[in-house]
């Protein structure tokens, strides 16, 4: 999953600071040390993944210190908490979480230090990686789906045909796809009518041979975080892009659309968790339960562009009057039944590398 994020400003705000307990957040809570013997909040995160002020009116609140750390993939990270490093919060994607859940590396979270779970929209409680939310709180979600210029391309054909859109000949030359064997895999079970979650072997060498077939057909351009800026200056007429960068490329180019493909897509979701070596485990809830304010939740969703795990921040934003309001990418889709979350499974994550290799090498 992509996680080097666009930093997305789409209006100039004077900062509200209204906290779900109505204090500013630059008022003193309490002190860190007096109350938890620590103050320094070690975080790892992932790059542009946070709001403008969050850290800042943290530090300010609890006479704390974080050490901001940047990691550009879940596996990344991983690597670098088998090492030994400590941190007192991190930002993985769901199946990285399942991972780190079975594997023990994660702290069972005292969720009465987390009133503000409350906020949390439904749609992101409760998830099937981690059915209490015992481990992980809800931080953004979105989706995989479909920009197109809907000036060249029809919104029709694009609704009809999903992400099989892919395999038209006339957009030959005219294609961003994401240089992920995950997404592209995804987007190929998908287009097949599978799981991308299947471990069956005759499903995963059709997705393969859709591949191939896509390479053929239309030639895409494969890219990573170039092709939010590329199609927002339209540069391409279509492209496989995340819900979050969908919502900056609609708001730089009237001319694009976003469409989750009716056969069902990725729905993600990032999740803040306390590893079992976090060296200031109090003061981690603590900031857990800050980052799921009103007023942090929202700082983080405008600045990076995607939606807030918390409720009211996303009927605000996407409702009348705010800043994403008609902007189609913003607002996931929920409850639909072929849209899935990644599992974590090593031995598909190995098949597919390699048959990746295969297909950028064709």
């Amino acid at each position: 999953m992509k996680k080097v994020f666009k930093v997305v400003i789409l209006s100039i705000l004077a900062f509200a600071m209204v906290a779900c307990s109505k204090k500013d957040s630059t008022t003193v809570v309490f002190d860190a040390k007096e109350k938890f013997g620590c103050n320094v909040l070690n975080f790892y995160n992932w790059g542009e993944y946070i709001g403008e002020h969050v850290i800042s009116n943290f530090e300010k609140a609890y006479n704390a210190k974080v050490n901001y750390s940047l990691f550009d993939s879940n596996e990344a990270m991983y690597t670098k908490l088998l090492g030994g490093n400590s941190y007192d919060i991190i930002i993985p994607s769901d199946y990285t979480i399942e991972r780190m859940i079975k594997e023990d590396l994660l702290l069972k979270l005292d969720l009465t230090k987390i009133p503000n779970m409350s906020l949390i929209a439904d749609e992101v409680k409760n998830l099937p990686y981690d059915p209490n939310n015992d481990y992980a709180i809800p931080y953004m979600w979105g989706s995989v789906g479909i920009v197109y210029n809907k000036e060249k391309i029809d919104p029709a054909k694009v609704e009809e045909l999903g992400y099989n859109i892919f395999l038209d000949e006339s957009l030959k030359d005219r294609a961003f796809l994401y240089d992920s064997e995950r997404d592209s895999f995804m987007m190929a079970f998908k287009a097949l009518g599978y799981s991308m979650n299947t471990e069956n072997e005759e499903e995963i060498e059709a997705a393969y041979q859709w591949l191939l077939k896509v390479n053929d057909t239309i030639n895409p351009a494969y890219v990573t975080d170039e092709v939010i800026d590329a199609m927002a200056n339209g540069e391409k007429d279509i492209a496989v892009v995340y819900s979050g960068d969908a919502a900056y490329i609609l708001s730089e180019n009237e001319d694009m659309a976003y469409s989750m493909p009716k056969g069902g897509t990725n729905m993600w979701i990032d999740g803040m968790v306390i590893p079992k070596n976090a060296q200031c485990p109090d003061l981690a809830h603590e900031f857990l339960n800050y980052m799921l304010s009103y007023e942090a939740a929202k700082d983080n969703s405008l600045t990076v562009g995607y939606t807030s795990s918390n409720k009211q921040v996303v009927e605000e934003l996407s409702g009348e009057g705010g800043q994403y309001f008609g902007n189609e990418a913003y607002l996931p889709r929920s409850n639909y039944e072929l849209d899935e979350v990644f599992q974590y499974k090593e031995l598909l994550k190995e098949k597919l590398a390699a048959l990746w290799i295969k297909v950028k090498n064709k």
